[in-house]
């Protein structure tokens, strides 16, 4: 069977079935649109390898965000320590955590506090997905919400969300948060 490919903008090869960055950011800037009106805002989504960020943004991609600079960013290891280039200006982060694999949950817990102490993200609103919530074993969302140590985080406005991107379960709830806190930012 001959696999499919084509050429991105940039015109690397990739299969066919793969959204390019430029598709993932333009579903990404499509997440939220309309929630914030004509305000300016920078959202990044991080997450480990494999903890479904692009299964969300391919599920979501029918709402957007209007001017704005939506980033996605790649999680695995080797990557993650590229992710403080984009923290400059960023509003908001979206943490995603695959729920099922709780051998990771802890690592899942150093990266997210390591990058919360970063100073550009200092004023950052966070919300997690608790992602992957219809696989068995799934953690829910109050016992990721301990394993994070979202509690500890006094002085910064978070929130959890359980999700399920095959489903669409939960997808809507958390980035209307989110919404609603950046708007009522100064």
């Amino acid at each position: 069977m001959k696999r499919q490919l084509c050429r991105g903008r940039r015109g690397f090869l990739r299969p066919a079935w793969l959204p390019s960055f430029y598709d993932v950011e333009n579903i990404f800037a499509n997440l939220f649109k309309g929630l914030f009106g004509k305000k300016e805002m920078r959202i990044l989504m991080v997450g480990l390898d494999a903890a479904g960020r692009t299964t969300i943004l391919l599920q979501r991609g029918d709402r957007g965000i209007q001017k704005h600079q939506p980033h996605c960013v790649g999680g695995q290891d080797t990557i993650r320590p590229l992710w403080r280039h984009y923290f400059q200006s960023t509003q908001a982060l979206i943490f995603v955590v695959d729920s099922s694999d709780r051998e990771r949950v802890n690592e899942a817990r150093e990266e997210l506090m390591r990058v919360l102490a970063e100073d550009a993200l200092r004023d950052a609103v966070l919300l997690v997905f608790a992602h992957q919530q219809d696989l068995p074993n799934a953690v829910n969302a109050a016992e990721i919400t301990d394993k994070l140590g979202l509690h500890s985080l006094r002085h910064r406005n978070w929130y959890i969300q359980a999700t399920c991107a095959t489903s669409g379960d939960g997808l809507y709830e958390g980035p209307d948060w989110l919404s609603n806190q950046l708007r009522n930012q100064k």
